[in-house]
């Protein structure tokens, strides 16, 4: 047998170099003329520009996190109300691959208004028959309830003779997370500072070894927050977990390894991915600041974000959930918690959370994504994201550590004065008229809606109010319009669904991209468009007498012209008046009008469907109008 040449194959040899000049020559041919920035560069949320093209950063050394190349963590949730069958599905998801268990109690930002009960006998109840010291175990308690709940959790150990450094337990103590969800603190932040320290050392004494201090970006993240302004609400939340130990005698050695972070993974992938190298070096940089020599990795709990979870066309979110999915683990989460595609609607069932565990599964067991170190490390895109993250984050941080209201300071005080709640909440208004106009698609929803989707089954349905949630609310991307979405079935519950008449000029080819995009536009706010092949004249253009019968059939006074800008200049102003004269209460034409809008108007044309339209507001109106007259 001939002896191997290990010697690599080039295999772009036979190809010239090409630069980076030789390609922006073939986009400017192709742009001819359109500005480059415009429709190839992206701004985030952060006003970092996204390039579409990058060089290697081969200098850039990777970001290592707590598990190296062992495979991440796959946490199930535990929030059904009754902890008997909070077991049932607790153990359904071990058995199929889960090796984490998060206690969602009642109150809980995880329960979404379900969870378990903080007793000690409701958590024996729902751990019957797990092996608790060979499963890692996450608490989220009630707001500022962490203490209590560990209480319960150590008198459940005790109770079932499980010594305390037998087990892995976070016990998610987050007293500034919980502060920002609910609005207010129910006493002294010294006083709750006091208990969480009480609580900390009878942990300790009992044997176990925590995290017990989590900080969590889900509210601020829920809150709209950008991608900046979420990796600094955690180092801020950190910094102040470190001077809340350091009070209680734990220098910074200790006590980075009793705190725990929780951050949220949404379908932007290179953003997700930054993100989390960002917050690692950062905080890496703030414990070394502090006198830790060789700073231990953060301990990263990754969670899919609610905010890019819908109500309406559900089965897109096990997209969604996917991207965020391997968006964390490329990034080195810790840990990772993906939400069954059924989380917006309520309490999801034993098949939906099998559908999101297999999705980690997937991940991991067949792609094994788990095998290299920071996988994006010398990628030009994501090293250039990071670095820029890391400045703007740590801008953040440096005014909330400025922040004084009374005797409080850094992140307390930023959340006393509604400082940081007001630069989210900017942020939360910039992004939601991005979607209204849908600039930022949301898919199933304002992109490509299914009128006709069919039910999707929940053990519980959601919970109709908030809770009680004021500077840093929770607001889901879609619910402007699934909003809209419901005032629509309500319309259709009474007898009056409401459709809309779209009335074709010309040719079946020349007004179906027009009409596809009225027809979107339209059934993103559940209104049902009727669309038909068309009415052409042999000769040209558009058989009048046609068209009206088809209208006055379709039992509907609301319509909308489409077609192409020539066939408008030739017979929009005509057919607005035969739609008029026909009935149509409401006639709209898509696209703009252009020198035509007098004429238009005099005809009843009264509104316009057009790119860019803020469109929430328009469906808004048109629901309104049908409201009143229903």
């Amino acid at each position: 047998m001939a002896d191997h040449d290990p010697t690599p194959l080039n295999l772009a040899s036979e190809f010239p170099a090409v630069t980076e000049s030789d390609w922006r020559r073939l986009v400017d041919g192709v742009l001819k003329g359109a500005s480059y920035e415009k429709k190839l560069v992206t701004l985030t949320a952060d006003g970092i520009a996204l390039q579409p093209i990058y060089p290697r950063d081969a200098q850039a050394e990777p970001v290592a996190g707590a598990r190296g190349t062992n495979p991440w963590g796959i946490a199930a949730t535990v929030d059904h109300p009754d902890p008997a069958e909070a077991n049932r599905l607790a153990l359904a998801d071990l058995e199929g691959g889960a090796d984490q268990l998060t206690l969602a109690f009642a109150g809980s930002l995880t329960a979404r208004g379900f969870g378990l009960p903080a007793k000690p006998e409701a958590i024996a109840e729902a751990l019957r028959g797990v092996h608790c010291d060979l499963v890692r175990l996450r608490l989220d308690p009630p707001p500022f309830a962490g203490g209590d709940t560990a209480d319960a959790f150590r008198a459940f150990a005790k109770a079932r003779n499980l010594p305390g450094a037998t087990l892995k337990v976070e016990f998610g103590m987050r007293p500034l997370a919980d502060w920002a969800r609910i609005g207010a603190i129910p006493k002294a932040w010294l006083a709750i500072c006091t208990r969480i320290r009480e609580a900390v050392t009878a942990l300790l004494e009992a044997g176990f070894t925590g995290p017990f201090l989590t900080a969590d970006s889900r509210p601020f993240h829920e809150a709209g927050a950008s991608e900046a302004q979420e990796i600094a609400s955690l180092i801020a939340q950190g910094i102040t977990y470190l001077r809340l130990l350091g009070k209680g005698g734990f220098a910074p050695e200790k006590a980075q390894a009793l705190i725990a972070f929780t951050i949220a993974a949404d379908q932007d992938q290179f953003l997700t991915l930054a993100k989390i190298r960002a917050f690692r070096r950062l905080w890496a940089g703030v414990l070394e600041h502090c006198g830790v020599k060789k700073p231990a990795p953060a301990l990263i709990h990754t969670e899919s974000a609610f905010r890019m979870m819908t109500r309406r066309d559900p089965n897109v979110n096990m997209l969604r959930v996917s991207i965020a999915g391997l968006a964390a683990a490329l990034g080195g989460a810790d840990s990772l918690t993906l939400l069954p595609h059924s989380a917006a609607l309520g309490l999801p069932d034993e098949n939906a959370r099998r559908l999101a565990r297999n999705t980690s599964l997937i991940l991991l067991r067949e792609s094994n994504l788990n095998r290299m170190i920071d996988p994006a490390s010398g990628s030009g895109a994501i090293e250039e994201i990071t670095e820029t993250l890391e400045e703007k984050a740590w801008a953040i941080v440096q005014h909330i550590e400025a922040e004084r209201a009374g005797s409080l300071g850094g992140m307390a005080a930023a959340l006393e004065s509604g400082a940081l709640a007001r630069k989210i909440a900017a942020t939360r208004e910039n992004r939601l008229r991005a979607i209204a106009s849908r600039a930022v698609p949301v898919t199933g929803v304002s992109e490509f809606p299914n009128i006709g989707e069919a039910d999707t089954a929940v053990l519980m349905p959601a919970p109709a109010t908030a809770d009680g949630q004021t500077k840093f609310p929770s607001v889901r991307l879609a619910t402007p319009f699934e909003t809209l979405r419901d005032r629509a079935d309500a319309l259709a519950a009474k007898g009056a669904k409401p459709r809309v008449f779209l009335a074709p000029l010309g040719r079946l080819a020349d007004f179906t991209p027009r009409a596809t995009f009225t027809r979107n536009a339209f059934e993103t706010g559940g209104i049902e468009a009727l669309l038909s092949d068309g009415f052409p004249l042999s000769a040209g253009g558009t058989d009048v007498d046609a068209l009206i019968r088809a209208f006055k059939a379709s039992g509907t006074s609301l319509a909308c012209i489409v077609g192409t800008d020539a066939d408008y200049a030739a017979e929009a102003v005509s057919i607005a008046a035969a739609l008029t004269k026909a009935g149509a209460t409401t006639l709209l034409m898509a696209g703009k009008p252009g020198d035509l809008e007098a004429a238009l108007a005099e005809n009843g044309v009264s509104g316009y469907v057009a790119f860019g339209m803020d469109l929430v507001s328009f469906l808004d109106r048109l629901l309104t109008d049908l409201e009143q007259k229903s």
